[in-house]
């Protein structure tokens, strides 16, 4: 789970890590009440998970209440790369004299943390990296260890920190690892961290995601979240692993790997039929039972672009078999809702069985596939009709 960018920054002051003031708003009568009670100059920021809200507009200096309303109002309700601003953050404006970036992520490729820093915070992370890689330090973290003090001076020294800077941004540094571990972060993120024209350094904006797995040993039930697509949230009420994509071909398959080779495959036959292209992932992980494929087809049916569903399986714990009579139960079950054809390819354990039952069934919907590009191109052709 991605927070919000006043959702970093308490975090962040729970933690110790220094701050500056900052209050929400929903409506622009709410932002001019917060640039009062803050004081001074402050920054209207749109609150969305997703970069690039200066260049969209998101972002603005009000130097009185009136102004912070005005600004705010300028805000709430745009769209900044799909996402709608709802909420703004008034936050204390800062007299800046250098930024930094500073992070620590878990690194799933080397099994273990990861920091990265710089001098030349304020930039997107990845056009320096690709620029200027020299400019990017990046140290191994310890799991067992962590960022003490002088893993922390290390990181520092190695990001080529001013000497009389190196001791005041390592405590920051601790600090941000301990919001990391305590939280069961898989990331944690200041760009920019920055030096005050008074000599202060404080974390201005922040990003963090939690780890899902994690919530268990965590009270998150409260904290405000992204609506979901109302698809996938219905999907998430059956435990389906499912992600909407905007597209015609509705897909279905047992296991990721093979479910991401299926997009890849129908993304390809979609050039050739009007440039048709996946509506969504949906892995149904090793089951299929006719309550499992019902409960995906309900789903991939009910969104009004799909126009034909693709079902790629592969046999292997559970059998062609069963998941043929999977589809024809699920069929049933949908009745009149199951209205757009579906193309069905069947390989591995008991694959001929599975066959021979849908072939029985003989549904007018379903169209047997022989192969995967053979059946992503017959389902890319129906949904260009």
């Amino acid at each position: 789970m991605d927070l919000f960018e006043y959702q970093a920054r308490d975090l962040f002051e729970k933690y110790g890590v220094p701050v500056l003031a900052g209050r929400i708003a929903d409506t622009p009568e709410e932002a001019e009440a917060a640039a009062k009670a803050i004081g001074g100059t402050v920054v209207v920021k749109a609150q969305v998970k997703t970069g690039g809200r200066g260049k969209a507009g998101g972002v603005k200096v009000a130097h009185s209440p009136a102004e912070a309303r005005e600004k705010a109002e300028a805000i709430l309700g745009l769209d900044i790369k799909g996402h709608v601003v709802k909420r703004v953050m008034i936050a204390q404006g800062a007299s800046i004299d250098k930024e930094f970036y500073f992070s620590v992520l878990l690194d799933r490729s080397n099994r273990t943390f990861l920091s990265l820093c710089s001098v030349e915070g304020g930039m997107e992370i990845e056009q320096l990296a690709v620029e200027r890689p020299e400019a990017l330090a990046k140290i191994p973290v310890s799991a067992v260890h962590g960022i003490d003090k002088a893993k922390a001076v290390e990181i520092a020294t190695a990001a080529k920190f001013p000497a009389e800077l190196i001791d005041a941004v390592s405590d920051v540094f601790v600090k941000l690892y301990d919001v990391f571990k305590k939280e069961d972060a898989t990331l944690v993120e200041v760009n920019p961290l920055v030096l005050t024209t008074g000599g202060e350094i404080v974390a201005l904006d922040g990003k963090v995601t939690f780890d899902d797995n994690a919530e268990f040993r965590h009270e998150r039930e409260e904290m405000e979240r992204d609506q979901l697509d109302p698809l996938e949230a219905k999907a998430k009420e059956m435990d389906l692993n499912y992600v909407k994509l905007d597209g015609e071909v509705g897909i279905i398959g047992n296991g990721a790997g093979l479910v991401m080779s299926t997009l890849d495959v129908v993304a390809y036959a979609g050039e050739r039929h009007g440039n048709v292209k996946p509506a969504n992932f949906l892995d149904i992980g090793g089951g299929a039972s006719a309550e499992v494929m019902a409960a995906g087809l309900d789903v991939i049916l009910n969104d009004p672009q799909v126009r034909s569903v693709f079902v790629n399986v592969f046999g292997g714990i559970t059998a062609c078999d069963a998941v043929a009579n999977g589809i024809v139960g699920a069929l049933n079950t949908l009745g009149a809702r199951a209205s757009k054809p579906l193309v069905v390819r069947l390989d591995g354990n008991n694959v001929e069985e599975g066959r021979r039952i849908l072939s029985q069934f003989n549904h007018p919907l379903v169209s047997l596939a022989d192969t995967m590009d053979g059946g992503a191109d017959k389902a890319a052709q129906l949904a260009n009709k």
